[in-house]
């Protein structure tokens, strides 16, 4: 007989129950995966009945309430509230997705919260994303004009403008990256769909003079070719981009450059 072992921390634990004692009879649980890296303790889930007739309509205002008025502990990212910073994603219902984006359905008795998938974690719902934002940095994420016009206003034209489009309004928010099993296996090597994404951005932009290079710098069978298009990173995307579009187009680039 075969047996396999689980890595460590991989069982989740029943944690504890919070409910003021003063809340209305309009209540949701909410289920959220708390563990910290240095406690030595398994992951747990705990549970938070939230008021809702005190509570705002958004997921990130759920964690606000459960913060402020049940377990001080609670750690999770955020910052901007309005989709813009990317800082607030999370799993929520089995979905990547951005807490200040994603409704509080009012029409559900029960809510699960876990921190993006397959990424280590910190503390409770915030990911380590160092790996992440090494691999954005190895694009070069930033304009190579020529040497020679590097003081030179770069002019752009309303067509080429237009390029950008579904491109440059990526948050980087790694919800489509971690979405996606092939980033899960190999992302160590695979660049994922959210930094692709970013690295189609550079080359179609037109003031950019370093186009052939980013494209043989991507004509690896790792960082770009693990992706199979199964298309989980343009359905999990919460500003509603594609970037297995992005990720197909720098494809075709490679036959054609």
């Amino acid at each position: 007989m075969v047996e396999f072992t689980l890595p460590q921390n991989s069982k989740i634990e029943e944690g504890k129950t919070f409910k003021k004692e003063s809340c209305s009879k309009n209540t949701k649980l909410i289920e959220i995966y708390r563990w910290e890296r240095d406690s030595g303790n398994k992951p747990r889930l705990d549970k938070f009945y939230i008021d809702l007739d005190n509570c705002g309509p958004m997921m990130l205002d759920a964690l606000i309430y459960i913060k402020n008025e049940l377990d001080p502990s609670l750690t999770f990212r955020r910052s901007c509230r309005e989709g813009i910073c990317g800082s607030c994603s999370m799993n929520v219902d089995g979905t990547n997705s951005l807490a200040c984006l994603k409704p509080l359905e009012r029409n559900k008795n029960k809510v699960k919260i876990y921190p993006l998938p397959h990424m280590k974690v910190i503390k409770d719902l915030v990911p380590d994303l160092n790996e992440f934002y090494n691999q954005y940095k190895s694009i070069k994420p930033w304009l190579r004009p020529k040497k020679n016009n590097s003081n030179k206003e770069m002019i752009q034209s309303p067509e080429d403008r237009k390029k950008l489009d579904g491109l440059y309004e990526c948050v980087l928010c790694a919800c489509c990256s971690t979405s996606c099993p092939s980033y899960w296996w190999n992302g160590d090597k695979f660049l994922g769909p959210a930094i692709l994404l970013q690295a189609y951005r550079f080359i179609v932009d037109s003031r950019d003079k370093d186009t052939k290079e980013r494209i043989k710098m991507l004509n690896d069978a790792f960082k770009l070719y693990r992706c199979h298009t199964i298309m989980n990173c343009t359905k999990t995307c919460p500003k509603g981009l594609n970037p297995a579009k992005a990720i197909a187009s720098i494809k075709r680039l490679q036959l054609t450059t």
